[in-house]
């Protein structure tokens, strides 16, 4: 017997795909329980519609995904840090560290782009000034590279 499946269900499938299991399965424990419902044309039909708006958003979070990756891709924000001097003088050490919070509000704040901090991968950590690169994974396989220079705050 054809079923639609309405939640997961271990060794048989995922909700939301239609599995063929025995008349008996069915019929005892997958219809009466509400895991499944009988696979008919109705349910097909509303099972179809459902696959191609699932399609069609992806595909509008995958095009969105591309524009803000164009967008980001080659371009250069600001970060300011305090710095303190060494022992033996010198600048450039940072009071802490640039975290990707603070790269991710510079995006916001310079390029007018909203990233995921949690998106934000900087080679190493900042700990002086200099320009670094950073990766922002934006969906599976779509990624933009930028630049991270990090200023003295004056």
């Amino acid at each position: 017997m054809k079923v639609i499946l309405r939640v997961d269900i271990k060794g048989t499938g995922k909700a939301g795909q239609l599995v063929e299991v025995s008349d008996g399965y069915a019929r005892n424990y997958l219809l009466p329980k509400n895991l499944a419902e009988v696979a008919d044309k109705g349910a097909l039909n509303q099972l179809k519609t459902k696959v191609e708006a699932q399609k069609h958003h992806e595909e509008e979070e995958r095009q969105k995904a591309l524009a803000t990756a164009e967008a980001l891709n080659n371009k250069s924000v600001t970060c300011y840090a305090k710095a303190g001097q060494t022992e033996s003088g010198q600048t450039g050490r940072l009071f802490g560290s640039v975290t990707t919070k603070e790269v991710a509000d510079a995006i916001k704040e310079q390029l007018g782009v909203e990233v995921d901090r949690r998106k934000i991968a900087i080679d190493g950590d900042i700990k002086a000034f200099g320009t670094y690169k950073a990766q922002i994974k934006l969906k599976a396989g779509i990624t933009a590279a930028i630049n991270v220079v990090v200023s003295e705050l004056k």
